[in-house]
């Protein structure tokens, strides 16, 4: 029976490490963007990349706080392709990095908002989506991924054409 329990701990321990592997340092990062934006497209969503790596705390907690949060769950389910651009010693991903506009200066985890034509609409730095004690604010985070949704990014609700 012991060994049975200890069988179990290993394998819910190697389960949830498995879940924390949000990156992939050996994914072709700009086919997996193209196949985001046509699915964005196909979708009526935008993309939110986010860049970072499995090594980086705060990329894990961003991914664990939005989807632990119903409403910034569904926010992001329902407005985005949500995909996790690799920077690792494996994969620094150079070219993708320079192709939307260095965001890694900003840090990591850092976000960056594409159109459904792959049209780099906004970075930004995750620093101000904080909340000073380990993670991020909801407010924050909710005012961010609302003000670059595609809904409220499209003419007709300005009253434009």
């Amino acid at each position: 029976m012991k060994l049975i329990y200890i069988l179990l701990v290993i394998l819910s321990f190697n389960a949830t490490a498995q879940e924390a592997k949000l990156y992939n340092p050996k994914a072709n990062a700009a086919k997996d963007i193209a196949a985001a934006v046509k699915k964005a497209k196909a979708e009526n969503k935008f993309v939110l990349i986010q860049g970072g790596g499995n090594w980086c705390k705060w990329c894990i907690e961003f991914a664990r706080f939005a989807k632990a949060d119903a409403q910034i769950d569904s926010v992001i389910n329902s407005s985005f392709v949500w995909y996790h651009l690799n920077y690792s010693t494996e994969n620094e991903n150079k070219t993708t990095f320079a192709k939307l506009g260095y965001p890694q200066r900003f840090g990591y985890p850092v976000f960056i908002i594409l159109n459904e034509r792959g049209e780099r609409l906004h970075t930004q730095n995750s620093e101000y989506l904080e909340d000073g004690k380990g993670s991020y604010d909801k407010r924050k985070v909710q005012s961010f991924l609302e003000n670059w949704s595609p809904r409220v990014l499209k003419p007709a609700i300005w009253g434009d054409k």
